[in-house]
This record gives C-alpha cells, sequence and structure tokens, in this order.
C-alpha cells in the first residue's frame, strides 16, 4: 500500500467584510494555496480540527470574539497555528498587542497582493523571523526620529486613524499645512500610502515594547 500523501497545508481567514474576505480568498486560490473562509471567529473555531495544519489570517476587529480572543483561544486550545492578524488604520495598538501574543506577523487594509504572498509563505513554512522584523523595528523607529517635531505630530495623528482636519484641529494648524507635512512625512519615510505609514507605526511601537 502507498503511502498516504501528505495533505496540503490549509490557510484559514476569519474576516467580516465580505469584500476584503473574497479578496483574499480569490488572490490565495489564484497562487495555489487551499483556503476555508469565515466571517467570524465563532464558526471557525467549531469547525476546526486541532490536527490541522496551515495558517490563520485574522482580522482584528470582529464581531462577536475579536481579534486578540481569538489568538488567545487558540493558545488555550494548545494550537499551533500560525496567526497572521489582519489591521486597518487606527489599528496599531491591537496589532503590536496581538504580536506580543504570538501572531507572527501582520498585514495592513488596503492589501497589498505581494505582500499577502510573501506573509503566507513565511507563516505556512513556520518562519518567525524575529531577527528580521527585529531589524525592521529599530530602521522604522531610526527613520521616525530623524522627522522633525511638527512631522512626527502629524505622523502620530495619521497612525492613530485621524483625519486630516481632526490633526489640524488637535494640532492648532490648518489642513492645509496638515497636508504639506504629511508629504514632507512621507517624502522622508520613503512611503507612498498610508497602510505603509501605518506598518512603520507599528514597527515603531514593536521596538519601544522590545527596547
Amino acid at each position: 500500500m502507498l503511502p498516504e500523501e501528505p495533505r496540503q497545508p490549509t490557510v484559514f481567514i476569519v474576516e467580516d467584510e465580505p469584500d476584503d474576505r473574497d479578496a483574499l480568498v480569490f488572490h490565495l486560490m489564484a497562487t495555489g494555496h487551499r483556503v476555508q473562509a469565515y466571517g467570524a471567529a465563532e464558526p471557525f473555531l467549531a469547525a476546526l480540527d486541532p490536527a490541522a495544519s496551515g495558517c490563520l489570517v485574522s482580522d482584528v476587529r470582529l464581531p462577536g470574539l475579536d481579534g486578540l480572543a481569538l489568538i488567545a483561544e487558540l493558545a488555550r486550545r494548545g494550537s499551533s497555528l500560525p496567526v497572521v492578524v489582519v489591521t486597518g488604520y487606527a489599528d496599531v495598538p491591537l496589532a503590536v498587542q496581538a504580536m506580543k501574543m504570538g501572531a507572527v506577523d501582520f498585514l495592513e487594509k488596503p492589501f497589498a497582493q505581494g505582500a499577502i504572498g510573501e506573509t503566507i509563505r513565511r507563516a505556512l513554512e513556520g518562519v518567525r523571523e524575529a531577527a528580521s522584523l527585529k531589524r525592521q523595528a529599530e530602521a522604522a523607529a531610526g527613520r521616525i526620529a530623524a522627522l522633525s517635531g511638527r512631522e512626527r505630530d502629524v505622523f502620530n495623528g495619521l497612525v492613530a486613524g485621524k483625519l486630516g482636519k481632526q490633526i489640524a484641529y488637535d494640532l492648532s494648524i490648518s489642513p492645509r499645512t496638515v497636508e504639506v507635512y504629511r508629504a514632507s512625512t512621507m517624502e522622508k519615510l520613503g512611503v507612498n500610502t498610508l497602510s505603509e505609514l501605518v506598518r512603520l507605526g507599528i514597527l515603531r511601537e514593536l521596538h519601544k515594547s522590545a527596547s
């Protein structure tokens, strides 16, 4: 009798936003992954085979059991599934907490197709790459520290998910001035999107927590 072939690892997705969930499923299936998707944590946990192999991609903000509670429950069950958390604007504190709880990486909305593939590959291979993440965090902290005081103020507002008008009000400057600082901040940091900016904010916080 021929030995059974090892079962293909599964990428489990827990995402309550249908468009985001469908986009992840489509991209991962198109690149050859086996995928199971859920709109909430509870049905995922109810269906989860303790012996399942693969990884979990979960939003940190979910109805009912949220992403952090889901990570805690998996740890309680002794699950070895690597967890990648999906973050949006203003989710920096949640993403940092998830990483401290054992999440291996994070994806930012809106999704960058190339980033999805690389992140999933690392998770499926069980590669934590802590040293690499530490280097990225140190580099991000250094780049942010090189900003002017006002640029850092605007950076912090953007990472916190605030709109330009809110930042302008907080800093007692005009919205136009906020836009000028935003442009110079993004240029100095070498980023083109708010998603990339948020990632730097998460890395900075990871660096602080490790210091």
